[in-house]
């Protein structure tokens, strides 16, 4: 298996996760569910941007290496 593919099912393994997560939380009313709560939604936006931004890096590196 190469390593984009790899990456491509831990990011959706991740993401799964911190969905059902989010959900959870967002049900439980505890403060420090609360907390827990706005850390799962800020991951939410930023694994997907740092994702992508790797797989891009992945892609011009290999790109580059064409070139040579």
């Amino acid at each position: 298996m190469n390593l984009k593919r790899i990456f491509a099912i831990l990011g959706v393994i991740l993401l799964v996760c911190l969905y059902v997560s989010t959900l959870v939380l967002a049900l439980i009313g505890s403060p420090f569910s609360r907390q827990c709560l706005m850390a799962a939604i800020y991951c939410t936006m930023i694994v997907p941007i740092l994702i992508y931004a790797y797989s891009r890096f992945l892609h011009l590196r290999n790109k580059k290496k064409e070139n040579t």
